[in-house]
């Protein structure tokens, strides 16, 4: 008897709108090692991460509803979160 596994692609949920979607399909926000906050579109920087939609709408909700504070278990400042929609309204014009 043969079993045959499936690849499963990893699934994350967005903190911004609460929806679980594949992992490459959101964008990753790392607080590094340092105590920077940034957007990671590789996936791979070291540090803590919380994954987010990749549109403004996301972030605008997740900062509204505290769910970067709940991500990252600490109160995000202002001047990060005002950095972090510049940083997603970059990547929007690409």
């Amino acid at each position: 008897m043969t079993t045959t596994l499936k690849n499963k692609t990893p699934q994350r949920k967005c903190i911004g709108c609460n929806e679980s979607k594949p992992k490459k399909e959101l964008i990753r926000i790392v607080r590094t090692p340092e105590g920077e906050m940034l957007l990671d579109s590789t996936g791979r920087a070291n540090g803590r991460g919380a994954y987010i939609c990749n549109n403004i709408d996301c972030l605008q909700k997740a900062i509204k509803t505290n769910g970067l504070n709940r991500a990252f278990k600490m109160n995000v400042d202002t001047d990060v979160l005002l950095k972090l929609s510049e940083e997603m309204a970059e990547l929007g014009k690409r």
